[in-house]
């Protein structure tokens, strides 16, 4: 059996990321001494502010980002960091960036944002997070070995099902939404659409959040793991704290038999044809 325990890590992380770093270390090192194969932090888990500039790190090579890579090496887990902020070479906005690290401390791969969170509310408020980030380029899986192939995402990427798809198609088992979502829209869109991207694609979702206040609004938290079949197996309650899930890499196997998703595209018919 293709079987690994994996922590998901719900925070409420401040503007100072020597606290996080120090509840960070904490939890992974719970989670290592409860038998975790591999962790999960939300996004923002270093910095949760609106300077994000200025806590940028060089990934890699940033002295924050050295700190995740030896947590790794000494509790002997695959670490997915969450979101953190990745400077630019050519300076100004960052990128939101999620981390892969290897148990050795090297870094298995990198994943930039790729959708921003711009949203205007007819006579309400506006955001544009594409204001005080850069927006990715790519999609990335990476190779967990043992732990499967694992699809990177972040936050409000969540809506865009085509992303997650493509991850799929690319061999992705377990699908990664590091999230900082917000209180109004986490009481009805969080779970459907965690639940969702499990169902439409035969793989585990594992979606740890930040949870309580922040300096632009409350998040939702209620982290969690979805199944392939659409189950939620875990799920955090209203703090910061650890939860565990069985992954099971057979049961994905098993379920995209049973239900042919992947198989029974049809890619000849998917294209718009204006009449």
């Amino acid at each position: 059996m293709r079987r690994f325990s994996m922590a998901v890590i719900q925070l409420s992380s401040t503007q100072d990321p020597e606290e996080n770093l120090q509840e960070i270390g904490a939890f992974v090192r719970e989670a290592a001494e409860r038998g975790a194969q591999a962790a999960a932090l939300p996004e923002c888990a270093l910095y949760r502010g609106l300077e994000m500039e200025r806590y940028a790190q060089d990934v890699p090579g940033g002295a924050a980002v050295r700190r995740l890579a030896q947590l790794a090496r000494e509790t002997g887990l695959w670490l997915h960091c969450g979101s953190l902020y990745e400077r630019a070479p050519q300076g100004g906005r960052p990128y939101n960036c999620t981390l892969v690290i290897r148990p050795d401390g090297t870094l298995a791969g990198k994943y930039r944002k790729l959708h921003p969170f711009d949203v205007a509310v007819p006579n309400g408020p506006a955001v544009r997070e594409s204001d005080q980030i850069r927006p990715g380029e790519e999609i990335v899986t990476v190779d967990a070995g043992d732990l499967g192939t694992w699809g990177l995402s972040i936050c409000y990427d969540l809506r865009f099902g085509e992303l997650y798809r493509l991850m799929a198609l690319e061999g992705a088992q377990v699908l990664f939404v590091p999230a900082n979502f917000t209180l109004n829209t986490g009481r009805d869109h969080w779970e459907v659409l965690v639940r969702a991207r499990a169902i439409e694609n035969g793989c585990y979702v594992v979606a740890p959040g930040q949870f309580g206040p922040g300096p632009e609004f409350p998040a939702f938290g209620r982290s969690m793991v979805a199944d392939p079949w659409g189950n939620v197996i875990a799920r955090a309650p209203d703090r910061p704290g650890v939860i565990l899930a069985d992954i099971d890499l057979d049961y994905v196997d098993e379920i995209r038999r049973r239900v042919g998703t992947l198989d029974n595209r049809r890619r000849d018919k998917y294209r718009l044809e204006r009449r």
